[in-house]
């Protein structure tokens, strides 16, 4: 009986192909747009975890001053940096900074860019990887030699692919030779490029950069299986002694987390996936209610057709199953056409906008579901008024 019931319900659907797709088209277009804004959502937080890993593994960015403030921001000490090492335990590697914008000049191109005085332990922190050359050696460190190691994006800017090892580059007015090159990151999670940087040793940078002895910014990686929560109290509590900072002062400081940046994030790409989600889902609300209303329609057209089936000793059940069968046909073959729609343009807009794409096979399987119990549930009103006709008023219908 199935059977006898789908291939007339394919009869129906290809006698009248432009209505059966325009019946399935809001089902093609909700079940696309669902799938689509899961993967590309999925996507995005996969991009943002990503990036925040970049910044380096269980990490502590410790900043002077705090948000709000207008005063100017007390910067670290080379002290400060010494007391964190050793009092606090379970650190991988502490590693003070200092950044400056500036230009730097090669041949006849020149570049604005961030300047970073560090050491060779801000690589580890930063999780940064040498793509060429090498780091920082003892006697550069200690004398404070104009040695640079240099970004990815500074490298394209200047070098344009060119070998630049050994390379003599002129920041500000300083010249300075090139020992490295570091291994491309990409964009940071608030949108910085990462790779736009030159590193010169923390000695040079304060002598002839800053002129001051001042440390803008040390990172602190804390040793796999250790929580960074706890290394965070610590080190908040260690700075507020440090300066000098009485129980009612605020923080003139502050530790931002790497893995609660990456939570925050995640976690609200992942609501407004799902968000998204859910809005896209009320166009298949809407396709469902397209399907009933040409169910009815056809019901009112074939009418005849009907009564004459009663007629001649066709049961409800029958009548019913026939119909239903046509509205699960049109479910799903909106379903199916709207998933090949979701994939390709998943894969497209994934790579439009940079971001992994990451099929998740549960919400496709979710979606072929959803689309057959569309077609169930909206087509079995039309379809029980089909079974309920009286067949001899059906035969009078014109």
């Amino acid at each position: 009986m199935i059977w006898n019931a789908l291939l007339l319900a394919l009869r129906e659907i290809r006698r009248n192909l432009l209505r059966s797709f325009l019946t399935t088209l809001g089902i093609v277009i909700g079940i696309a747009a669902v799938i689509i804004m899961v993967t590309v959502g999925n996507g995005v937080t996969a991009k943002v975890t990503e990036q925040i890993a970049s910044l380096g593994s269980n990490l502590l960015i410790v900043r002077s001053g705090a948000r709000g403030m207008s005063t100017p921001a007390r910067p670290f000490s080379a002290n400060d940096v010494k007391v964190i090492n050793q009092e606090i335990s379970h650190l991988n590697v502490v590693a003070p900074s200092s950044s400056k914008s500036g230009t730097v000049v090669f041949g006849n191109k020149n570049w604005a860019t961030s300047i970073t005085g560090a050491l060779n332990n801000y690589f580890v922190a930063g999780n940064w990887v040498m793509q060429e050359g090498r780091e920082f050696s003892e006697g550069e460190l200690r004398a404070g030699t104009m040695s640079c190691i240099i970004g990815n994006t500074v490298w394209k800017e200047l070098f344009a692919g060119q070998t630049v090892l050994g390379s003599k580059i002129r920041l500000q007015n300083l010249s300075c030779q090139v020992i490295g090159l570091l291994a491309p990151k990409g964009q940071s999670a608030i949108g910085r490029d990462q790779d736009d940087t030159i590193i010169i040793p923390m000695r040079a940078f304060q002598r002839r950069i800053a002129g001051n002895q001042d440390i803008g910014m040390i990172l602190i990686s804390v040793l796999e299986g250790y929580s960074t929560d706890k290394v965070q109290q610590q080190v908040e509590r260690l700075l507020r002694e440090q300066r000098h900072l009485s129980y009612n002062d605020e923080n003139d400081f502050f530790i931002l987390d790497t893995k609660q940046i990456a939570e925050t994030l995640t976690g609200t790409t992942k609501i407004l996936t799902s968000l998204l989600g859910a809005v896209a889902a009320v166009s298949l609300l809407v396709g469902g209610i397209g399907i009933m209303n040409i169910m009815l329609v056809s019901v009112t057209e074939r009418t005849r057709e009907i009564g004459t089936r009663l007629a001649i000793g066709a049961l409800e059940r029958e009548v019913l199953m026939q119909f239903l069968v046509e509205a699960v046909v049109l479910s799903c073959l909106g379903g199916f056409f709207g998933i090949v729609l979701a994939l390709v343009a998943s894969v497209v807009i994934a790579d439009a906008i940079e971001v992994p794409f990451i099929l998740n096979l549960s919400i496709v399987f979710i979606a072929s579901l959803f689309s057959a119990a569309v077609g169930i549930v909206f087509g079995y009103f039309p379809a029980r008024r089909a079974a309920r006709l009286d067949p001899i008023e059906a035969l009078r219908h014109e």
